[in-house]
């Protein structure tokens, strides 16, 4: 995303905060404005000392005291621009992260596997950080620069109109200077930002896996990894720094050619009278030698601003990209899926992950409700791939799929997976009690149906052991329960909702087999009257299954129940003997 575009996107989130951004416009105007009429006081407070022993202290006071005043009221007006500009601020950073968290929840489950987990993070956390930092000081700063660069002109042009004019003839080289540098830095920015991403992902995947890190030795090369990445940063930040740094001194060296030439024309102005214009005043030559300082220090400040405002849009475009990532389509004006009889149809289905890798060809499946579906066979051979397509976590590429003889696409997403009970192998546990990661699918469950769930799965026992029983907090993080223990919680979960069909992907298998003995009982009441598929690697645990799918190569090569494959000596056969193979 180009900068001039992502800039366009802040000033439309800007926007909504029209009444703000006014007010803060009329204190900058008026803050500007005492800050540059106190020099014309104190021009005349000077010139109120004619000579020795003839000061006229009357005056000189008085200008002294509005001196005073006007320095107190541009500190008010100040800190009201400043409120302001931070109310506008953060807001616009609450509200584009906002946007760009809501865009996370409508994207398709393609993204987030085909994007870092930590690049994503960085985005939306530090990358809009980085953004409010320059935002805030272009609010702060941007405005008062502006009006002070064109009060000072104007307030110059009343005292000498031809030094004014000079002081004006420089300054198109400041600008050219600092608008020449920050072409350079916003790549640069860019780069550090993308950067940045990369290493927030790395010691993301380390932090989260420290086990397998050390179980395999990984360490030393985890290391490299972070010095790479880490060595990247410190050359782009250091280009970065380096671009953005020349910016001040450069234009430093502008505003002393300006400060000169007002000291020169002016001082020849107060000696010389008319010879270089009106004659103007030794009060007058401070006042304007005043405005020169104030007039150039905001193309200083300018500097700085355009400076972070490369880094903010830098990290703002990164945003963007996440916000404008296509979404899958919306789903609201399609009806729910409402009493669903558990009849699902696999018609024709091709699907491929990558679309230059085929994966499942010509898959077709019709599936009676209240019958138990296992599907067998090798790593890859598409068996999560069909859970996937089953809760719409990807849409085919040809076929269909019907549930209940409704074509999934021609229902909502939400009213299809709440027909679907789901247990995984990789189980997931958000930060709460007990009690609430169990009532997940449920929120309305009263503490009695829990506990019955509970004790169905046999989770009660160890629940009751915790500190604070169902009330303890717990977490996907949190090392207070055993992987087993987790996974027995998310089959809970699903107990308590029992929705008419159930997938359970290597459902049990971080649990000890008398436990699994036991959950077997509980599975086989759980999916009375329900269409359930199942996935496993344990043979031993789908006997009972009324068809197994055997799958090879993304397709449907036997089918039976356990005793008819067996019979047939095939591939499902060579399957289960390999188990108790040596």
């Amino acid at each position: 995303m180009k900068n001039s575009s992502a800039l366009k996107r802040v000033l439309l989130y800007i926007k909504r905060y029209r009444l703000p951004v006014a007010l803060s416009l009329i204190f900058a105007a008026a803050s500007v404005g005492f800050m540059l009429y106190a020099p014309k006081i104190m021009g005349k407070a000077v010139d109120a000392i004619i000579g020795k022993g003839n000061v006229d202290f009357d005056a000189m006071t008085k200008h002294l005291i509005f001196f005073g005043v006007m320095i107190g009221a541009y500190a008010l007006t100040q800190w009201l621009m400043n409120v302001c500009n931070n109310f506008v601020t953060y807001r616009v950073v609450k509200d584009v992260r906002t946007t760009a968290f809501n865009k996370l929840q409508r994207l398709d489950v393609a993204y987030a596997d085909s994007h870092a987990h930590g690049d994503i993070v960085s985005r939306i956390v530090n990358d809009t950080d980085q953004f409010s930092d320059g935002l805030l000081i272009g609010f702060t700063q941007f405005f008062t620069s502006i009006l002070t660069i064109l009060g000072t002109i104007g307030f110059m042009l009343t005292i000498n109109v031809k030094v004014t004019i000079a002081v004006v003839c420089v300054t198109p080289l400041s600008l050219f200077v600092a608008s020449f540098i920050a072409k350079k830095t916003y790549d640069m920015f860019k780069r550090q930002s993308q950067t940045r991403g990369e290493m927030t992902s790395l010691v993301n995947e380390m932090a989260g896996n420290q086990k397998t890190v050390k179980a395999f030795g990984y360490e030393e090369t985890a290391v490299n990894r972070f010095k790479e990445i880490n060595s990247s940063f410190g050359k782009y930040s250091l280009k970065a720094t380096f671009f953005s740094s020349l910016v001040n001194p450069s234009t430093r060296f502008v505003n002393s050619m300006v400060y000169a030439c007002v000291a020169i024309f002016g001082g020849i102005a107060v000696i010389n009278g008319s010879a270089v214009g009106a004659g103007i005043t030794v009060g007058q030559l401070v006042c304007m030698l005043t405005y020169a300082t104030q007039y150039t220090k905001p193309f200083n400040e300018i500097s700085g601003v355009i400076t972070e405002l490369q880094s903010a849009l830098a990290c703002a475009s990164r945003v963007f990209e996440l916000i404008d990532t296509e979404e899958q389509v919306s789903d609201s004006s399609l009806p729910d899926l409402e009493n669903a009889d558990g009849r699902v149809q696999i018609q024709n289905v091709d699907f491929s992950y990558d679309k230059n890798k085929e994966l499942i060809k010509n898959l077709n499946l019709n599936v009676e409700k209240s019958k138990r579906v296992a599907i067998v066979g090798p790593t890859g051979c598409g068996k999560s791939t069909i859970i996937n397509l089953l809760m719409r976590f990807y849409d085919v590429d040809s076929g269909c799929i019907k549930v209940s003889g409704n074509d999934i696409k021609d229902i909502t997403r939400k009213s299809l997976r709440q027909n679907y009970g789901m247990v995984l192998q990789e189980t997931w546990l958000k930060t709460g009690t007990v009690k609430e990661n169990i009532a997940y699918g449920k929120p309305d469950a009263t503490d009695e149906e829990i506990i019955a769930a509970a004790k169905l799965t046999h989770a009660h026992s160890f629940i009751k052991r915790l500190p604070n029983g169902y009330d303890t907090v717990i977490g996907e993080e949190k090392g207070n329960l055993s992987q087993g223990q987790k996974q027995l919680l998310c089959i809970t979960r699903v107990m308590l909702s029992l929705p008419p069909m159930l997938i359970l992907d290597e459902a049990t298998s971080s649990i000890d087999t008398k436990t699994e003995q036991r959950i077997q009982k509980t599975f086989s009441k759980m999916m009375e009257g329900r269409t359930s598929f199942i996935v496993a690697h344990r043979l031993s645990t789908i006997k009972e299954a009324d068809i197994i799918l055997v799958m090879k190569d993304g397709k449907i090569i036997e089918t039976g129940t356990h005793s008819q494959l067996l019979a047939k000596n095939g591939f499902y056969t060579e399957l289960y003997n390999s188990q108790f193979s040596k």
